[in-house]
């Protein structure tokens, strides 16, 4: 017999123990890893110990008819049931009750193979169309998770104004899901059938980002050997979601303003206009009030991009969706990696008390991390998280290290430097704490000596 790649968990469930050990041998033999069970209750134990990949039932148990298990074995993975001979009858009364397919004792080994092989790849396949077939056709209940009241007045708002055309600015910090109320008010539009386009206005560079986003004719700049669309006319009858909005250069505002206004855009180094029959999504983690005052941002583009505005609120005023979207994530990776794993009670405990600075991405990674710290082991522990020990799952850091009645200013240099930590040297986010605009706090951290995320030596 030919050994797989990479063996499954089988559980063999037949009360005959020659058989049963026959059987063992043979899956072993294949590179598998099969468990004997002598009995329905035996069955279960192992079922409680390790998820299987397959079961092979014997139709007639000693505690209990094993046709009447069908459904809840079928439920976790495939069934392929064991027959004699004279009880064909009751081996198609069993397909009918879930199970994958059934072989007549004695067994062949040539035929367990096949039958075996063909189980666990059906499976698969039918396990990657559930997961493809989210991915092509999501709604908000599917790739947005939450029970909160924050989360059910801003899913709520979603579906009011995704059938509108009306731009969109979604508000929020880094790692909230931005990207996702994106994509869901998409989804939920009129435009759903068309393009989804997302541009990342930090990840390009100015003289890039005109080429990127309008498009480019033969010989504009150095380098522009033939014609290329951009990504408004990728956009074409749906949606360009621009994430980041508030990073924008001031040319590229006027630019971008033009579009919303008009309607109307040219290809750079061309002389024809264009009309462009998209929706507008942006998204920021900046205040980009502040950033119009210091006159970086123009407010017409400001107020034309916020027609409708939604606020995405961070993960540490949502602390009912933590456990929600902790199980989601679980679910989701431990599918993508063969796995059924559930949270235990102190894995809950302590995804609650900590503080998420991450938010929902911070999540995300933690639970993929736990996923495989925790090996094959089916629960989630709190000392599979990496968070117990974290200084950030005190919900406030009032501890400033000071051993004697500090000055003023000494009292802003020690919060200043626990925010730095806290928030790994973040700029943005540290600034949106103080209420203090980016400049301003640059200023600060450099006055005081101190390094934000931006720069590897001391301001």
């Amino acid at each position: 017999m030919s050994k797989t790649r990479s063996g499954k968990r089988i559980l063999v469930i037949e009360d005959d123990e020659t058989l049963n050990e026959l059987l063992v041998e043979q899956l072993s033999s294949m590179g598998h890893k099969p468990e004997g069970a002598l009995s329905w209750a035996q069955a279960r134990a192992a079922i409680e110990r390790q998820d299987p990949a397959l079961s092979i039932l014997d139709i007639r148990l000693p505690d209990c008819d094993g046709t009447d298990c069908i459904p809840e074995l079928a439920a976790q993975c495939p069934v392929v049931v064991l027959t004699a001979f004279g009880s064909i009858k009751q081996a198609v009364e069993s397909m009918r009750a879930g199970a994958f397919e059934y072989l007549v004792k004695p067994v062949n080994p040539s035929e367990l193979e096949i039958c075996v092989n063909r189980a666990i790849e059906t499976s698969s396949l039918k396990r990657s169309c559930e997961y493809y077939r989210e991915r092509l056709n999501p709604c908000i209940s599917k790739i947005m998770v939450g029970c909160s009241p924050a989360f059910q007045e801003m899913a709520h708002l979603i579906e009011l104004v995704a059938p509108s055309d009306s731009t969109v600015l979604i508000q929020g910090e880094s790692g909230t899901g931005k990207e996702l109320v994106a994509t869901s008010i998409h989804q939920l539009s009129n435009r759903a059938s068309s393009n989804f386009v997302p541009v990342d206005s930090t990840t390009l560079q100015q003289t890039l980002f005109e080429s990127e986003l309008f498009g480019h004719e033969k010989g504009a700049f150095t380098g522009a050997v033939g014609r290329k669309q951009g990504l408004i006319e990728v956009a074409e009858g749906g949606t360009l979601f621009l994430d980041e909005i508030g990073e924008l250069p001031a040319n590229m505002q006027a630019k971008l303003m033009r579009v919303l206004e008009s309607g109307e855009f040219r290809r750079v180094g061309g002389t024809q206009n264009f009309s462009s029959d998209i929706r507008f999504v942006a998204a920021t983690n900046r205040d980009l009030r502040a950033r119009i005052a210091e006159g970086y941002y123009r407010s017409d583009l400001y107020y034309r991009m916020s027609t409708v505005l939604i606020n995405v609120p961070p993960l540490r005023e949502r602390p009912e969706d933590i456990p929600i979207l902790a199980e989601f994530f679980l679910d989701t990776r431990s599918f993508q990696r063969a796995k059924n794993k559930r949270l235990g009670k102190d894995a809950i405990e302590v995804l609650t008390a900590y503080r998420w600075p991450g938010n929902v991405r911070e999540l995300r990674n933690v639970m993929e991390r736990a996923i495989l710290i925790s090996g094959d082991n089916t629960l989630v522990r709190a000392r599979d998280l990496g968070l117990e020990n974290t200084s950030t799952n005190s919900p406030h850091h009032s501890e400033l290290g000071l051993d004697h009645e500090p000055t003023l200013d000494e009292l802003k240099k020690a919060y200043l430097a626990r925010l730095v930590v806290d928030h790994s040297g973040h700029r943005a986010r540290i600034a949106q704490i103080l209420g203090i605009s980016e400049r301003n706090t640059y200023r600060m951290l450099k006055k005081y000596g101190l390094r934000d995320a931006r720069n590897s030596s001391p301001n």
